[in-house]
């Protein structure tokens, strides 16, 4: 299966944010090709020999004039390794001699000098499976979780709301991975590879932003976290809209001007190439920005808990405040997305295998993460579901209660919550007319 072997480069495409210069197997052919007939038209026709053999494309690789009994060498296609995961890898080389009756087959052939077989299909299709996992499960634990946040008027505070920000930052990015794997990777031909249309490029910019602004709110968590430890009076509720601004329109601004010099300056296919380095920093440089002061203002965190742990006021031997240390320290890795710091500066040629799967694998299992952490087993949040389980539960009992006590009342079509007020009614009623009935007595 195509697909299945070009799943690394499919992630590669869908995670931009960490490498964008390995692009679908067919459109590297067609490109491939581009290059060739540039080669062909740029050439002089004078140095085409007058009996040898002129220049080739064969649907791979690009053959240059030469002379008979020449052999000319040249590497294999990148289709065949431009989605290794090896740093040493070596492409293969096949070779073609010019004979009098024109080009000779290739030897050897394109099939045992240049495919690999090291495992790196199962590698492939295994990752691919991982960060559909990894999403949907992401995608489900969040929405529940927004559900349940937005259900309890008691868990409305500044803090939850930016939980709340950064949960729908996780289900946007979510939802464009699948959009733009829909989109682009839904048919096996390269016939994405020539899309202009403005549906294709709106969900590139949709990528693009749901990606910056999860990345620009894992920032905004780290940012509240440090403001509320280090300053003692803190106007929540004033830098709360200053979150809004920089989690959801910073990366409105990084977008457009990329949109825009998309547009001007490398506007080819689908959008879904970065070969002009310098425009795909505009969306890969507030990425590390923030990647990079997340970990500094996470240090700076470490740092007070480590003088607060410490502090006399604060009882407990030295093991237990270490135990504390080491649980809010798990705790925070995920929300500031500490975990993109191990590759974020590395070159990428560099541990290819090890970065796929380990920024894969947290990066798609982030959101459910940060969903079951800062919410499911959050102790308000469990108290307050607690709370309502039990509200639920007694005024069903009473309703059932009163069915049996009182048929009319049920006949009546009064409902469980009217019910208990009449109780409490008639209960306080009764509890009047015997104070009346004492205070004479008195």
């Amino acid at each position: 299966d195509p697909r299945a072997k070009t799943s690394p480069t499919l992630w590669c495409e869908l995670h931009g944010e960490v490498s964008s210069q390995q692009v679908p197997f067919n459109c590297v052919i067609k490109r491939e090709q581009e290059k060739c007939m540039e080669m062909m038209a740029l050439d002089d026709p004078g140095n085409i020999p007058e009996f040898g053999c002129p220049w080739m494309w064969d649907n791979l690789s690009c053959w240059q004039p030469a002379t008979i009994g020449e052999v000319v060498e040249v590497n294999c296609p990148k289709l065949f390794y431009q989605h290794m995961i090896e740093e040493d890898f070596e492409p293969g080389k096949v070779s073609r001699n010019c004979t009098e009756f024109g080009w000779s087959e290739t030897f050897p052939h394109y099939i045992d000098a240049c495919m690999n077989e090291d495992g790196n299909d199962i590698v492939a299709s295994s990752v691919k499976a991982l960060y559909t996992v990894g999403y949907s499960t992401s995608l489900v634990s969040l929405t529940t979780a927004m559900v349940i946040l937005c259900r309890f008027r008691k868990l409305h505070c500044t803090r939850n709301f930016i939980h709340m920000n950064l949960f729908v930052s996780f289900i946007l990015r979510a939802i464009s991975v699948f959009i733009k794997d829909g989109v682009l990777y839904a048919k096996e031909d390269s016939e994405h590879c020539f899309m202009h249309t403005l549906e294709c490029r709106a969900v590139m910019i949709f990528f693009h932003y749901c990606v910056l602004s999860n990345y620009f709110w894992l920032f905004i968590e780290g940012l509240y976290l440090f403001t509320l430890l280090v300053e003692t009076f803190f106007p929540e509720k004033r830098y709360f809209y200053w979150y809004i601004i920089i989690g959801w329109g910073t990366p409105t601004v990084c977008v457009t001007i990329w949109a825009v010099l998309k547009l001007q300056f490398d506007d080819i296919g689908c959008w879904d190439m970065n070969d002009n380095a310098a425009i795909w920093w505009v969306i890969k440089g507030p990425v590390l920005a923030s990647i990079m002061i997340n970990f500094v203002l996470f240090i700076g965190i470490i740092i007070i808990l480590v003088q607060k742990l410490q502090s006399p006021d604060i009882g407990g031997n030295e093991s237990s405040i270490y135990l504390r240390l080491a649980r809010s320290t798990l705790l925070l890795i995920p929300l500031f997305g500490i975990h993109y710091t191990v590759f974020a500066f590395s070159p990428e040629n560099v541990s290819k295998r090890e970065r796929l799967v380990f920024e894969l694998g947290l990066g798609s299992f982030q959101g459910f993460v940060v969903a079951v952490l800062y919410c499911f087993l959050n102790g308000e949040v469990q108290s307050e579901i607690k709370r309502k389980w039990r509200s639920w539960t007694v005024n069903r009992y009473f309703a059932v209660d009163l069915k049996h006590r009182h048929p009319s009342l049920a006949s009546s079509g009064v409902n469980g919550g009217t019910q208990l007020s009449i109780l409490s009614k008639s209960s306080s009623q009764i509890r009047m007319s015997s104070l009346q009935a004492e205070t004479p007595a008195t």
